[in-house]
């Protein structure tokens, strides 16, 4: 008999949909006045429409308005978006980006590009190790992991953490602070994770396993940390923590309805405005192994309006109670995750070893507790910003941020900023009043 033979399949098929009708992306800042407008067109597949919402977050930009269609083969998405400042992009470094990374050319290298730095994995910020911490949270537990680092003679290079529900999840992309290497001695990286478990495990009642490893992947690090609490299920049980969200103007209202003529659910979400929120809600539908088909996007003042027609992946729509459940609690979840109060600092400072350590170590002896963070280093510039309240639950004083700028303000650059409290007035939109961050225009801000 005859050996079973397989047709020959050209590897290059899979993409020649996308060499014949490559995407076209188009730049408008003349059909509106006060916005520019991102209209990408392309074939549609899998993921996409986070991929695209990824590449305008991971460049700041704000979007107000969207309108999105990918039934059938072509994706077909329009965007509304301005920068920081509610400006329309002319910045021409900006506006060619947009163009590369959504055009045929960020498509040929296998999917579309992310933004530099935000990607988890060993070769995303050069020769650097990708640490993933997560377990339950505790006031000082970021200032214990630093120290525990900065004594093992690790650099932190970039870190993102982000906490809720009593939760933190952290990436921490570190290297040898003598050689500035990646460290692969299986050794040291053992005492390392060790001595992080120690930490993490120092809560004895916590019902929950802590973890630590290192990341071997290239998944965007927002998503990652959207992953790793999903994956820890944080959106089970309520907070105790009070937070803006909770005010019943910005309450996140989410209801899963059902489209009976078009075969679709429909996922409506209505709360308080902020940078990423398109992003946050993609990337958990699309984790949750759901398909956008088409959206809706507005603001109106401080509020925002998203609108999702989705299936999952399989082509069901949400029957069940209980699955219309878990959409609601995992993308109220999702919202509050980027969510923070209180107050945020923002340093720049030459980039030293021990610096994470140093700053966090003096948070803690304050009585600070850390909600969020973000540590990048662009040259020999640290930039860090930490949001951060009062660990009993407090309003945080003036006096305790006087003694932070005489601490602190010493050897580096420091900006404190206080996060609007929810009202129904909407927010001034000073850029800087988004909770999100922004490196290049924090670098802008200190350096000359």
């Amino acid at each position: 008999m005859a050996g079973n033979s397989w047709p020959y399949f050209d590897p290059e098929y899979e993409n020649l949909s996308t060499r014949i009708n490559p995407p076209r992306v188009s730049v408008d800042n003349t059909t509106c006045k006060d916005c520019t407008l991102v209209k990408v067109d392309s074939v549609n597949k899998p993921g996409i429409l986070l991929e695209v919402v990824q590449i305008l977050s991971d460049l700041d930009l704000i979007i107000t308005k969207a309108y999105i269609s990918s039934d059938g083969g072509w994706f077909m998405d329009v965007f509304h978006v301005t920068d920081q400042q509610g400006n329309k992009i002319t910045d021409i470094k900006i506006i060619d980006c947009i163009e590369k990374a959504l055009g045929p050319n960020g498509y040929n290298r296998g999917g579309l590009e992310t933004w530099p730095g935000k990607r988890v994995g060993v070769h995303s910020l050069g020769e650097n190790t990708a640490i993933e911490i997560i377990g339950r949270d505790r006031p000082g537990l970021l200032s214990e992991i630093s120290a525990v680092l900065a004594n093992l003679h690790f650099n932190v290079v970039a870190a993102e953490a982000w906490t809720h529900n009593r939760r933190i999840a952290c990436v921490l992309y570190v290297n040898d602070d003598t050689t500035s290497r990646a460290v692969d001695d299986p050794t040291r990286l053992s005492v390392m994770e060790e001595q992080l478990k120690n930490i993490l495990r120092a809560c004895e009642d916590d019902e929950k396993v802590a973890r630590t490893s290192f990341s071997m992947g290239f998944t965007h690090v927002d998503r990652r940390l959207h992953q790793m609490l999903f994956a820890d299920r944080d959106y089970e049980g309520g907070s105790t923590l009070v937070t803006d969200t909770d005010h019943p103007l910005f309450k996140p209202k989410i209801t899963v309805d059902r489209c009976e003529e078009k075969g679709y659910s429909v996922v409506s979400v209505r709360c308080k405005d902020r940078a990423k929120l398109m992003f946050d809600i993609v990337c958990t539908l699309t984790d949750m192994q759901y398909v956008v088909f088409h959206a809706s996007i507005s603001s109106d003042g401080p509020y925002a309006s998203q609108e999702y027609y989705i299936r999952h992946m399989d082509g069901c729509i949400l029957d069940t109670e209980g699955e219309k459940e878990r959409v609601v609690k995992c993308l109220e979840a999702a919202i509050r995750r980027r969510v923070s109060e209180g107050l945020s600092f923002e340093l720049c400072a030459k980039d030293r070893v021990g610096l994470l350590s140093e700053v966090t170590r003096i948070l803690r002896e304050n009585g600070l507790s850390v909600s969020r963070a973000g540590v990048t280093t662009v040259g020999e510039q640290a930039m860090n910003v930490f949001y951060v309240r009062d660990a009993s639950g407090n309003p945080v004083g003036m006096k305790t941020v006087e003694t932070l700028r005489k601490e602190i303000g010493q050897t580096m650059m420091l900006n404190v900023k206080k996060i609007p409290a929810a009202s129904a007035k909407a927010p001034e939109n000073s850029g800087w009043a988004k909770t999100s961050f922004f490196f290049g225009s924090l670098l802008e801000r200190f350096l000359p």
